[in-house]
């Protein structure tokens, strides 16, 4: 654990990808298979997911410390963060019965097991832990028992120095680490083997993403270059038909068997050894359906008759990654389309899978017509296709471009705030927002960013000034200010007080320029939902 614990922080000590780099590679050259292949799992997401109650924790952890609860909970406050404040409160064990176990037996001895133990066997076991070992290591052990473990490398730095490790192409090892694998010393082994054949039939390919256009598309050269398709908002998928078994997997790389049981058995209907790339939607009447409509089926894994009836989904294709068993990546993007259009033209009618269609352009005045018109369409906007571009690994710049339209936006009053954690810790930095309703001000949005952080210590002073009420760590404060927020999506919610849900809130300006009563009505919201929507 000490290992692990000494990677965290040299990766939290520097910015340099260079340095951080040869930190992961100074780690996982020389760690036991077995801690490598856990530490890959902390660093890809696969950490075990919270095993104790929070409460418990902060009780049991004041009790180690020797203090009263209410001094660790002043604590916490300020610190912001939980293991944090857990490793600088409990004192440093005596060195000669510190506890040196590697990060495998630290996991699979002590962290798991903790899951199926009674509250006092977890107490037990947690006391000895952390009177154990050290205060680097003890946070470190309470961030992944918490699962809020979280650090400064990205997946695609710990890839590159893997693939150095290993001196294989980058590539390679980010296919293997796509899927379903477990953290064991076989499979860490495994990914580093210079055969590159994979015998994983299930595996998907690493998405490839899009970077967001900024300025406008005139740099980009002619339209007739790229192939411009609408961007479509629902879940991004990968159909894998093989050895007589289709897999769907969402880009977080998540096995979505069992939540959409239409497409599984249609999609039975591929050819042996195909990978289709696309977007899984709401699909009703001939058009998509909202993402929050979509939502509705994202974690139910048996769906309902009703469910299944009111939110029918299929699959809007834009990509074939492999057909007949063939690696089609490499292949410029224009080729790669033509073989979609085949196999999708030659599936049975009944099958969900479509095309995204391609839109015509002849100059980038016609281009910005279309990204205006994108809501009529159901889109996010458009996305733009380097027609002689392979299909690439994570989010490489130049060849694939999202081109969203202008959100949605509305001018808001903050009537609540919470403080945040970590670095936001002793600053009200999570804002609820309201909209008139009459003479009251009903709840809105959630937003926690888009604020400097000049601007952020000034609505904390305002905050702290203007309070109303408190309930728990919420205060009520006087509605005074103004915010701009923008957002993606919108649509009618029984679950909200305002009866309107909005998708990725965030604060766009503070509208120091607005009073209070000139922000907007609930009327004025409900106008942005679109006719078809807003008459029903």
């Amino acid at each position: 654990m000490r290992r692990f614990a000494l990677l965290y922080a040299a990766l939290d000590d520097v910015t340099s990808t260079n340095a951080k780099t040869t930190a992961l590679v100074d780690y996982f050259r020389d760690a036991p298979p077995a801690d490598a292949a856990w530490a890959l799992a902390c660093f890809a997401g696969r950490r075990p997911k919270r095993l104790v109650r929070s409460t418990h924790l902060r009780q049991w952890a004041a009790e180690a410390a020797g203090i009263e609860a209410w001094l660790f909970e002043e604590c916490y406050q300020q610190v912001g963060d939980l293991a944090e404040t857990i490793a600088l409160l409990i004192p440093e064990p005596d060195a000669a019965h510190a506890d040196d176990r590697g990060l495998a037996a630290w996991i699979e001895e002590t962290l798991i097991p903790l899951g199926s133990r009674t509250p006092d066997a977890q107490r037990t076991v947690l006391t000895q832990v952390w009177t154990s070992i050290g205060g680097l290591e003890r946070f470190c052990f309470t961030k992944l028992m918490t699962g809020a473990f979280r650090v400064g490398a990205s997946e695609k730095l710990v890839v590159k120095a893997l693939a150095k490790i290993a001196e294989i192409d980058e590539t390679v090892i980010a296919h293997r680490l796509m899927g379903a694998w477990e953290p064991t010393p076989e499979f860490f082994t495994a990914l580093l083997a210079r055969d590159t054949q994979d015998t994983d039939a299930s595996r998907p390919y690493p998405f490839y993403l899009a970077s967001p256009l900024e300025d406008d598309a005139d740099a980009l050269g002619a339209p007739s270059d790229w192939h411009i398709e609408w961007k479509w908002d629902g879940i991004r998928v990968q159909v894998v038909r093989r050895s007589g078994t289709t897999w769907l997997w969402s880009r977080g790389e998540e096995l979505l068997d069992g939540r959409f049981p239409e497409l599984e058995a249609a999609t039975a209907l591929l050819p042996e050894g195909t990978v289709i790339d696309g977007e899984l939607l709401g699909w009703k009447n001939g058009r998509p359906l909202d993402f929050l409509q979509l939502q509705k089926r994202i974690n139910r894994r048996a769906p309902g008759k009703k469910l299944l009836t009111d939110v029918p989904v299929r699959i809007v294709a834009y990509d074939l990654l492999e057909y007949a068993g063939d690696d089609l990546r490499a292949q410029p993007q224009h080729l790669r389309r033509a073989a979609l259009d085949t196999l999708v033209d030659r599936l049975p009618a009944s099958v969900p899978i479509t095309r995204s269609p391609l839109l015509a352009a002849a100059t980038w005045d016609d281009v910005r017509a279309l990204r205006l018109r994108a809501r009529e369409h159901h889109a996010e906007g458009l996305m733009l296709k380097r027609a002689d571009a392979p299909y690439g690994v994570g989010r490489k710049r130049g060849s694939w471009w999202k081109w969203k339209v202008q959100p949605l936006s509305v001018d808001a009053v903050l009537i609540n705030a919470q403080a945040g954690h970590g670095r936001r810790s002793g600053l009200f930095t999570d804002f609820t927002f309201g909209i008139w309703d009459g003479d009251t001000l009903v709840p809105f949005a959630k937003a926690y960013s888009g604020l400097t952080d000049a601007e952020m210590r000034e609505v904390d002073s305002f905050i702290k000034q203007h309070t109303l009420e408190k309930f728990g760590p919420v205060r009520a404060v006087e509605p005074r200010l103004v915010f701009e927020l923008h957002f993606e999506g919108i649509q009618r919610s029984s679950r909200h007080k305002s009866g309107i849900a909005v998708r990725f809130p965030r604060i766009a300006r503070w509208r120091t320029d607005k009073p209070a009563a000139e922000a907007d009505t609930l009327q004025t919201v409900r106008a942005l939902l679109g006719p078809e929507v807003r008459d029903a």
